[in-house]
């Protein structure tokens, strides 16, 4: 036991490895702050690690900085954590990098550079996230490892007796509060984080999570496995999606098999299709090798970066990818990519000006108590130019 606990006090550092796959929403953020389960990957590693950094491009490392040492523990951003990773970790030597398969899970050095170091091959099961649709698709094993980490040895808010309740995985931190609901736990857990409020009539499936001051709107039906990140104001019906934080489905319309983005807001009956009408597998547009690429799932929605918006009626094809501030309405379909600060919907798009997507972002951080700084908009402002060519703007 004091082995473990003086490795757990290595320094940690999750780095960026093959950033394009996980366009749009890398754009923005480190892999490690994706969401998945109740947790960020970053956060799930916090529970067996004490200091725990990020490596990354550089224009995001003012916002998410490294902290190096003598002796550092590096781990793909996209692996995920288990006991069982843990102990294969805690045998790795200063001069070994840890693989499977010809990809690399992590080395112990002082420097970022795996080259020369002793390669060891592990044949455990390594859990990552491949893609962007293993957010959603490994959403319900991730929600009920992250309530176990965070529901260990610790007492439940009770639940009013206002409420129907099934199955016994159900819990409430502080300051919730859940009314005149149904929470059915019987096929997964139900974590309501907070001061987060279920809304009366709101029926909920698990595996369920919902974070920090997070809002279920009145009569929302949700079916697991669902994660709502924190200060999310969700409504209507939603299945197996994930809020990665601070964005909002407030009103009716549906939602499955999705990622959203932080700072998103979708528009009255907002609806996305989740299944081809011929349920073939779905095809989603891949930043990497810049064509649609086969995810083999036979059930697959929307991909919204941040800062994305759509207006009322909205409806969003199977398998479409919205790239980081982009403003889609009107009617009909629009088509299944649309790229970073576009403007428009099926009847065409223009440029969503740099400067017009600042003042709308101020008003929202604004609204939550937040200041979109400098860094923020620099970050913008690197995804603006790095995505010109896909709006024809050379």
């Amino acid at each position: 036991m004091g082995f473990f606990f003086n490795f757990a006090l290595m320094n940690l550092i999750l780095f960026d490895n093959n950033r394009e796959n996980y366009y749009p929403l890398s754009f923005t953020r480190p892999i490690a702050e994706f969401r998945i389960g109740i947790l960020t990957i970053k956060e799930k590693w916090e529970k067996y690690y004490k200091s725990v950094s990020i490596k990354t491009e550089d224009y995001l490392a003012v916002k998410f900085p490294v902290k190096q040492t003598k002796d550092n523990l590096w781990v793909s951003a996209k692996v995920l954590p288990t006991k069982t990773l843990i102990t294969e970790l805690e045998s790795l030597r200063v001069g070994e990098v840890l693989e499977k398969k010809g990809s690399i899970i992590a080395f112990r050095s002082a420097v970022f550079d795996s080259d020369k170091l002793n390669k060891i091959t592990t044949h455990i099961e390594v859990d990552t996230v491949g893609n962007l649709w293993d957010i959603f698709k490994d959403n319900d094993r991730e929600i009920k490892r992250d309530f176990s980490l965070l529901t260990k040895g610790r007492k439940s808010q009770s639940l009013s007796v206002n409420n129907t309740a099934l199955g016994k995985d159900i819990f409430i931190e502080k300051g919730a509060k859940v009314s005149c609901s149904i929470l059915n736990a019987e096929s997964g857990p139900i974590y309501i984080g907070k001061n987060a409020e279920v809304m009366e009539g709101s029926i909920i499936r698990g595996p369920f999570a919902m974070g920090e001051s997070s809002v279920l709107k009145i009569g929302a039906k949700i079916y697991g496995a669902t994660t709502l990140g924190p200060y999310c104001k969700v409504g209507g019906e939603v299945n197996n999606s994930v809020f990665f934080g601070y964005s909002s489905k407030a009103h009716d319309g549906f939602l499955g098999n999705s990622v959203i983005g932080e700072w998103c807001n979708l528009g009255a009956d907002t609806n996305n299709s989740n299944l081809k009408n011929n349920y073939a597998q779905v095809k989603l547009w891949n930043y990497e090798t810049e064509r649609f690429k086969n995810t083999e799932l036979q059930f697959c929605g929307l991909i919204m970066g941040d800062h994305s918006k759509c207006g009322i009626n909205t409806m969003f094809n199977t398998g479409t990818i919205v790239g980081v501030s982009a403003n889609i309405f009107g009617s009909g379909f629009p088509r299944n990519f649309i790229s970073s600060f576009n403007w428009g919907g099926a009847a065409g798009f223009s440029v969503y000006k740099l400067q017009k997507a600042f003042e709308v972002a101020e008003k929202v951080f604004g609204r939550r108590k937040l200041s979109f700084d400098k860094v923020e908009q620099d970050i913008l402002t690197q995804v603006y130019n790095m995505t010109k060519r896909y709006r024809n703007e050379l």
